[in-house]
Parts: structure tokens; sequence; C-alpha cells
């Protein structure tokens, strides 16, 4: 698999990761025995960089990917901290953050966390210094080896790689989400690796579902469809789930011969320049090797980014494009 590297980090990661929220919770049950045979497909695939925060399943995905990594030391597991109390300025400081970052370090088994992103807290704590200068702390202390943030909006993205100790920002990029496009040139100037969260759209853009999908009822996708539970541009990209499904229908024609539906959107977000990694998530195997195998498909033409940013433009933007 090709690697691209985090200029700041100085690491290099395949650029298909793995998402593991599926495996922790909030997307129907996955049992631990499925979680590691998903964790071994996509190692065996390609996969280094595996993305977790400590309030999936409350720790349960952080620490599962601790027991994976016991037998796979060479990986690099990113996770998040800041949602373990009310999302409030003030509860970002430096004793939380010792909180925090000791209870990932027991959960994934590890004296130091690869690398640490602040979880979408609110906007003014992007332009903090004191927060800066606790995460700064951290990698003094050897609690964490580097820092980034992961954000909805973005001038947050912008307001965090002006601050020379950001390594990564995180943010939601897929053919429904474009407007991070603008954010690329910037971070790719300051060596800030952008790794790309919600790629498939929360599954539309896996082109499997319909009018008649149901979900479960502990599936984000049923119980946060509106935002009701949290941010509304997680799920589904804030797109309008019957907007999502017409998209996709346009878009299914370009989808290059022998590739799935999947596998084009995620090719599309790699092709994208700046980017570093893609997290699509995964509930099984066959999930986690047909996205890794997104890497091998040739980069799409011109005519079919265009084509794709035509579908953006007369269906989603006028949906999201101001929102985040």
């Amino acid at each position: 698999m090709e690697n691209r590297t985090f200029g700041r980090l100085g690491l290099d990661a395949g650029v298909i990761g793995l998402g593991t929220w599926q495996l922790g919770a909030d997307w129907g049950d996955v049992s631990d025995e499925q979680a590691h045979a998903t964790l071994q497909a996509a190692f065996d695939a390609g996969v280094t960089f595996f993305d977790t925060a400590d309030v999936y399943g409350d720790g349960r995905s952080e620490q599962i990917l601790g027991s994976f990594r016991t037998t796979h030391p060479g990986i690099t597991i990113a996770t998040k901290m800041g949602r373990r109390l009310p999302q409030e300025p003030a509860n970002y400081s430096l004793d939380n953050f010792r909180a925090w970052t000791d209870r990932s370090r027991a959960n994934l088994g590890v004296e130091t966390l690869d690398l640490v992103q602040l979880h979408c807290p609110p906007t003014p704590v992007y332009a903090t210094a004191a927060v800066y200068d606790a995460l700064d702390t951290l990698v003094q202390e050897k609690r964490i080896a580097a820092y980034g943030v992961s954000v909805e909006r973005v001038d947050e993205a912008l307001a965090a790689i002006a601050r020379p100790g950001v390594a990564s920002v995180q943010i939601i990029l897929n053919a429904f989400r474009l407007k991070p496009l603008d954010l690329l040139p910037a971070a790719a100037s300051a060596g800030v690796g952008i790794i790309a969260r919600v790629p498939l759209a929360s599954g539309l853009l896996s082109g499997r579902y319909d009018e008649h999908t149901t979900f479960a009822a502990d599936d984000h996708r049923n119980y946060n469809r509106h935002g009701e539970a949290f941010d509304v541009g997680e799920t589904f990209s804030g797109v309008d789930f019957a907007t999502g499904l017409e998209a996709v229908r346009r878009l299914r024609p370009l989808v290059p011969a022998g590739a799935t539906m999947a596998q084009f959107a995620l090719r599309w977000v790699l092709d994208q320049p700046g980017v570093t990694v893609v997290i699509p998530g995964a509930r099984n195997p066959e999930q986690a090797r047909g996205n890794a195998a997104a890497a091998d498909l040739a980069p799409l033409p011109p005519a079919t980014l265009d084509a794709v940013r035509q579908v953006y433009d007369e269906l989603i933007r006028p949906q999201i494009h101001d929102k985040w």
C-alpha cells in the first residue's frame, strides 16, 4: 500500500487506515472475536494506521486495539480525548488531559501514546494558548508522542494548524463534504497531516442503502440522523438521507469497472492533494479488505473528479456547504 508522511510527526502511514468507532459502540453489536478478525484483515491488507477514541464504547475500542497491538507492534494508534466531560472550554485543562491520557495509556497498554487528538471541542478551545501549552507539557512528560485536533469546521482547522505543535487535523472529507478542500493547501504548506474521517458518509457512499434501509436501535444512523445525540454533521455528513441516495445514484455510473461504490468514494478522497490518510470504518473483515483495496485503484481521471463536483454543486452544496 502507498505510504504518505505526516510532516510534523515524522511518521509514514498507509494511505488507507481504519477507524475503529464501529468496534467500540454505536454501530450495532460487534463481538470481540469479530473485532479482532476485522483488525487482522485490515493489517493483512496493508493498514498500519488505526484511529480510536477514549469514548468509543467507554474505552472498549482502545482496549481491543491495545490487545491487538501486543502481537502487531509496528502499527500506529491515534486516539482522541475531550468528551468524557461536558463540552465546556474550562474542562480542557492540563489536569484533565493527564487523567484522560493516563486512562488511554492503560487501555492501550503503552507508556507513550502515538498521537492524541482533541475530540471536536468547542470552537474557542482551538484558539486558547493554554490548551496547546498543556498539550506540549504532555509531550514533555512523554505521556504522548504528538498531538493533533479533530474538528467539525474548516475555520477550527485553520486555527489549529497555525500552532507549531499540531501534527495532524482530522476532518470530515468525502464526495458529500467538499468545503475542507479549501484547507488542504494550507495544511500541506505547514506540514500538518490530514486524517480524512467519515469518508463514506456513514455508509451512504457505500451504495448499499435505499429508501427501505433500517438501522439498529443502538446505531447512530438511527438515533442521531438529525443530530439528536451529537453534532448533526457527523451522521451521513449532515446530508439529508433521501438527497444522499439520489446523489449516489448519479455518482454510480462514474465507478470504474471492477470497483465498488465504496472503493470509488475512498479513491476520490485519496486523490485530493494534501490528504495523508483516510480512515473508513469496518464492522467485519470483508469490509476492511474491501476498503483497503481502494488504494490499488488508479487515480480518477479529471473528468470524473469534475463530475463528482457537479453532483455536489447541484444536490449537496445548497444543504451543507456553509455550515462547516
